[in-house]
């Protein structure tokens, strides 16, 4: 007896299981249950599976049934004479989807010519079974899985035009590229998709060789004169804002020029560039620090009596600032209203982005590097026909990936750059390799893409031929601008003393285990010395009781709060360890510090 569950509920059993099925089957083709139902049986663990629940990943196959598919040419004329619809060929039972649960008891075939009697169903084109990133890839199906994976991956992650109307959005951080090409070997899905109005990258000219070593690991090395030319340049967009909040007593912020009497004023040189109303005017160059938007907020913690005391201002400075390691020019102003009806004031901030060393690009098949090097373009290597590549593409990144589609892209890339028609590179139905070969032999070139190239430097043949092709290469959101940091000093934090976190608190690099390793390794062992003392702290110890003395300024003496004695030692430790001494004290755990040899306190 088969068990019967219903969206993981057990409702019952069949004798008959394989036929139970295949009559749901039928009568849900037959439009006498819902489409969106979905049923296996597991012959092995005697069970009948039924799922109708959301959440379900489902695709559309043509049923197949004695060799023969359901879906004619009969049928794809009528759709294309707009006499039936999608809808149509569902209810009719040609097309069904099915989840990942009933694909066990399906037998696909991957096209018309594949199919036998046994198949179940046959795939409406091979290509949907890649997802939508994975069909922007060409050639995908000579690449191995994983390095489609990151292919995909890294296409959500290309600079390119990601909106038209980019001038009107207020993203937090935005990249555009400045002039996006259309990719000359392109899949079904790059029109789908918008890729052809809205591309992501550029065709560059690709030589597949060494240079100097700078192409190691991954690393590529780029023609500068290329980038002088506007070669993957972009530009970064940051939007800054603030309201005039209004908070309990009648108390609210002022956005306007900070006066001196307010507390943390900067001075007058850094709010010279703020208009009357106290935000920074159009087209002014800032960096990191600089002031755009003035502002005055009420002191958070003084109350009317200590205000009258102390005799300062109730208002304190709170003006909004470029990011620490930001730069730019002032793009645009927007002033509005907050939900709330409160002043909203907007500064856009522009970075043209040039490509340098550091900056991460990817061809569409996984190939992803680091701009390792910058050459002139007069010491880059040279076809016979004077063409100069754009990339240098290390030959060791092609073997261990098997990225073969790459290679077909190239020389694919090169023809239709000499033919100028685009060519359809859909995974498992693109153009065949052969017929590129061709093409290409009859351009003039040599079919294997293999070109005899020039050094640039001594204008030597090299000894090999080089692979050369037009590939299309994305600019990727990681750029080195965004990410490089250091610091020699700078703010800490309130609670340890120790170093913020972080590039923009101005943070350190923290240094683990295996860091203070290489260190040691490299014989460099002082190096720990300044690098482990961020939060050196001298502390006074009670040597009867172990506990923290206490310093009475008033009386300039040194006071242990628990015993009498008065033999107190000053001892050298991390804050972080006496913070930690106070925080067990809390726990109601006596941490008693042994003094040995000791400084006499002074």
């Amino acid at each position: 007896m088969a068990d019967i569950y219903f969206n993981g509920k057990f409702v019952g059993t069949s004798g008959k299981g394989e036929k139970f099925v295949e009559d749901v089957r039928k009568k849900r083709r037959a439009g006498l249950l819902p489409q969106k139902m979905n049923i296996v049986y597991y012959k092995e663990f005697d069970e009948i599976r039924i799922n109708s629940d959301s959440g379900r990943l489902r695709r559309p196959l043509v049923i197949a049934e004695k060799g023969k598919p359901k879906l004619t040419d009969e049928h794809l004329k009528k759709l294309e004479a707009g006499e039936i619809s999608w809808n149509d060929l569902l209810s009719k039972g040609i097309i069904e989807f099915l989840d990942a649960e009933e694909e066990e008891n399906a037998y696909i075939a991957l096209t018309e010519k594949d199919l036998n009697e046994e198949h179940t169903h046959v795939e409406i084109s091979p290509s949907i079974i890649l997802g939508i990133s994975a069909s922007l890839i060409p050639f995908a199906e000579h690449n191995r899985g994983d390095r489609v994976n990151y292919g995909a991956k890294m296409t959500g992650q290309a600079i390119g035009m990601y909106a038209s109307n980019f001038l009107m959005r207020t993203d937090t951080k935005a990249n555009l590229m400045i002039y996006p090409q259309v990719p000359l070997v392109r899949t079904e899905s790059s029109d789908i998709v918008g890729l052809t109005t809205h591309p992501a990258g550029q065709n560059l000219v690709i030589a597949v060789m060494p240079y100097g070593g700078y192409n190691m690991e991954d690393a590529l090395v780029i023609n500068r004169g290329a980038v002088d030319r506007g070669m993957l340049r972009s530009v970064y967009f940051r939007i800054y804002e603030t309201d005039e909040k209004k908070y309990w007593g009648g108390q609210e912020d002022e956005i306007r020029i900070p006066d001196p009497t307010v507390r943390g004023y900067k001075s007058e040189e850094d709010y010279k560039r703020l208009g009357e109303d106290g935000v920074i005017n159009l087209e002014t160059p800032v960096t990191s620090g600089d002031v755009l938007i003035g502002k005055i907020s009420p002191l958070r913690f003084l109350g009317t009596v200590e205000e009258f005391m102390t005799g300062i201002e109730n208002r304190r400075e709170s003006s909004v600032t470029v990011r620490h390691g930001e730069k730019g020019i002032v793009e645009k102003i927007m002033i509005s209203e907050s939900a709330d009806g409160n002043r909203l004031i907007k500064v856009s901030v522009r970075d043209e982005r040039i490509i340098e060393i550091g900056d991460k690009v990817s061809s569409r098949h996984g190939q992803k590097g680091v701009v390792g090097l910058l050459v002139n373009p007069e010491d880059m290597p040279f076809t016979e026909s004077g063409v100069v590549p754009d990339v240098l593409f290390n030959t060791h990144s092609i073997p261990s990936r098997m990225t073969m589609g790459q290679l077909l892209e190239m020389i694919t890339g090169k023809t239709s750059a000499v033919t100028g028609e685009y060519y359809d590179a859909t995974g498992f139905t693109g153009v065949d390799e052969n017929y590129i070969r061709e093409t290409l032999g009859k351009l003039g070139f040599r079919e294997d893409g293999k070109e005899i190239l020039y050094d640039g430097k001594t204008g030597k043949q090299y000894e090999v031929m080089i692979f050369t092709g037009v590939a299309y290469y994305q600019k990727l959101d990681h750029m080195v601008a965004n990410k490089i940091h250091a610091r020699s000093r700078g703010p800490v934090a309130l609670l340890t003393k120790q170093p913020t976190e972080g590039r923009a608190k101005e943070g350190g690099l923290r240094l683990g285990e295996m860091e203070k390793d290489c260190i040691i390794a490299h014989g460099a062992a002082m190096v720990l010395k300044e690098r482990f003392d961020s939060d050196k702290y001298m502390v006074a110890v009670c040597e009867n009781c172990g506990l923290i003395a206490m310093n009475d300024r008033t009386k300039n003496k040194l006071v242990c709060s628990l015993c009498s004695e008065s033999k107190i030692s000053w001892v050298e430790m991390s804050y972080a360890f006496k913070l930690m001494l106070e925080e067990l004290k809390s726990l109601l755990i006596y941490p008693r510090v042994e003094v040995g040899d000791h400084k006499s306190p002074s």
